[in-house]
């Protein structure tokens, strides 16, 4: 079975990477002769970390005669298909989409985050393009409601979940031996921080700083910034570092996917503003205090029970400490655990579909 991949891989995003982690996961599970050749910012990046064949973001033909040989086009996982974080990814992905029609392939949307998508031209592009493909599935259900907005209804939808949350938990012992490296007999509890530029850096940066100082004096906590975009990441953790008082770990490497969800699992706590940063700590059942910047942060916490704290424009120092505090003092998470096992077999279902619809 052949499958092309589209999406944001290649980029050393933490969570784009995941993504596709556990959709070859999956998908070999399903398929012992998988042939799967994913379009990349890096293709040798993308080669070497995912063991897969991959092709050029930027190079047409290569992309093209890969689909032409496919038996299934993926788009997906991740939120592809909007134009608020880009105005031109939307006509890119899109375009991919287009390419596969045009060439009678079967394409999936897979377990994608539909939306915010703006503009009449975009919107009216939505519903010609995608109204045209296989198979829809979507993470969650405010992608539903976009979908029915942008009066997408002729291919079969699912709302199953995120590709991540199918990715099994990891051994402590990665998380363990890095950790080891910076703490040498130190006591106190673990706060893992994800953070990212956006809007209103500045000010938030500060906020976090002071919440982050609050919570060190308060509980002897041991902070420790998680870098999920390579180096990136890095950058805005650091910015926040500079405006602490406290001492403070920001570990400045790349990870693989499988020692970030263990170096997760060693938290007591995550802050997060990266989405995937929060689903890790629900995959490795560590309690998260997640501050939105975007409505999927919204969606995934609501899908899980909770609520987020704020937005990263108006969250308080304030709030963060107390929330942060409190969920120091549970000791485990509050969540019922039944919802991240229905939202874990729904991911899997997702290869399920993929597996089904190339065949038929």
């Amino acid at each position: 079975m052949k499958i092309v991949v589209s999406g944001y891989y290649g980029s050393k995003n933490g969570g784009d990477e995941a993504m596709l982690a556990s959709m070859l996961e999956v998908l070999r599970e399903e398929v012992s002769a998988l042939d799967v050749t994913v379009i990349s910012l890096n293709p040798e990046y993308t080669r070497r970390r995912h063991h897969v064949d991959a092709v050029p973001r930027s190079d047409i033909v290569p992309i093209i005669k890969k689909i032409r040989e496919a038996d299934l086009l993926i788009s997906g996982g991740g939120s592809l298909l909007q134009n608020v974080t880009s105005g031109r990814s939307l006509y890119y992905y899109l375009a991919i989409i287009f390419f596969a029609l045009m060439f009678g392939r079967r394409v999936m949307l897979y377990a994608q985050g539909i939306g915010p998508v703006r503009g009449t031209l975009a919107r009216k592009l939505m519903n010609l393009i995608v109204n045209r493909v296989d198979l829809i599935t979507v993470r969650d259900r405010g992608s539903l409601e976009e979908l029915a907005r942008l009066n997408i209804t002729r291919p079969k939808i699912f709302c199953t979940a995120d590709p991540v949350l199918a990715i099994k938990p990891v051994p402590l012992t990665f998380g363990q031996k890095i950790l080891s490296q910076h703490f040498t007999g130190r006591e106190g509890k673990f706060v893992g921080v994800a953070v990212r530029h956006w809007l209103d850096w500045k000010n938030f940066s500060r906020t976090l700083a002071d919440a982050l100082d609050s919570l060190v004096d308060a509980t002897g906590a041991n902070v420790v910034f998680l870098p999920m975009k390579f180096p990136e990441d890095i950058t805005a953790a650091r910015e926040t570092a500079a405006l602490m008082n406290s001492d403070c770990l920001v570990l400045d490497e790349e990870f693989s996917t499988r020692e970030i969800l263990s170096l997760v699992g060693c938290m007591d706590v995550l802050i997060g503003v990266r989405l995937h940063a929060l689903i890790f700590a629900g995959v490795m059942n560590v309690p998260m205090v997640g501050i939105s910047y975007d409505p999927k942060i919204e969606r995934f916490l609501d899908s899980i029970g909770e609520t987020p704290l704020g937005n990263i424009s108006d969250v308080t120092a304030q709030k963060i400490f107390a929330a942060t505090k409190a969920k120091l003092a549970e000791h485990k998470t509050s969540r019922d655990d039944t919802l991240l096992k229905d939202l874990s077999e729904l991911a899997r279902m997702n290869a399920r579909l993929a597996v089904d619809l190339a065949q038929s």
